[in-house]
């Protein structure tokens, strides 16, 4: 019995008798033991799957905006992986943190990979350049993830920049492509903002779609847009409202007869 076919079973049987988020790093575990006393393959190791578990689980409250819960599964992860000692490992759990900060327009430098740099590939050491919007040469740029290789090469938001990130089928993906392409082009289109846009709004990552939503308020703004400059702000506090019934704005008319 596989390990796949295993978790499909467990995954019927939690249907009718187990919690309904039973996870599959949770069934895995259990997989793990039920294979360990029937087949010669290695289990997977317990710091592996609980620290896939805390990740997954800090990266789904980041994009959410809950930075407490978000810290603490980051940290649990951290931790597990600390248990091997391996820097590789390490620098890759830190590369993929600096990748969701990118993805929300969080350009903060990427501290934690550095004191790691020096004992990660050569991979994770273009890929923390990359995520920091620096151009890279052709064959850094093939070490990269395949989602970013073929936009990394790409310097400007033309047609051909913008066709290649709706390409990207991975949301996250495509909001760091479009996260890098803005920072090397050292500027954001109508065109780049929409799309990076409703790839957070259909998504439902509030995170990055609120730092998107103002950097597209400050372009209108700036442009003199009022009716653009008005939707986004809408957008804006129905998002922050988090549910909460919109507060009836205030006009013109009623502050004037409400001064004393």
């Amino acid at each position: 019995m596989t390990t796949s076919n295993l978790i499909l079973q467990l995954k019927t049987y939690c249907s009718e008798y187990c919690h309904h988020h039973a996870t599959t790093a949770g069934l895995l575990l259990i997989a793990s033991a039920w294979l360990a006393g029937c087949s010669n393959t290695p289990p997977t190791p317990v710091w592996q799957i609980q620290s896939s578990s805390a990740l997954m689980a800090a990266q789904s409250a980041y994009l959410d905006g809950d930075q407490r819960i978000a810290t603490l599964e980051l940290n649990k992860a951290r931790t597990q992986i600390s248990r091997t000692a391996d820097p590789l490992q390490l620098a890759r759990l830190e590369l993929h943190q600096c990748a969701l900060q990118v993805a929300s327009l969080d350009w903060q430098t990427c501290d934690a990979f550095t004191p790691l740099a020096a004992s990660a590939t050569a991979a994770e050491r273009n890929y923390a350049a990359y995520l920091q919007g620096l151009s890279l040469t052709a064959e850094a740029q093939q070490q990269l993830p395949p989602a970013q290789q073929a936009i990394a090469g790409l310097n400007r938001i033309d047609a051909q920049s913008l066709q290649t990130l709706q390409s990207i089928k991975d949301p996250l993906s495509r909001l760091v492509a479009t996260a890098t392409l803005s920072r090397r082009a050292q500027n954001s289109t109508p065109e780049l903002m929409t799309l990076a846009i409703d790839t957070a709004s259909q998504a439902g990552w509030r995170r990055p779609l609120l730092a998107w939503l103002l950097l597209q308020q400050q372009w209108a703004q700036a442009q003199h847009m009022p009716a653009l400059a008005e939707s986004t702000r809408l957008r804006i506090q129905i998002l922050q409202s988090q549910g909460n019934p919109l507060a009836e704005p205030t006009t013109s008319h009623q502050r004037s007869s409400a001064a004393p």
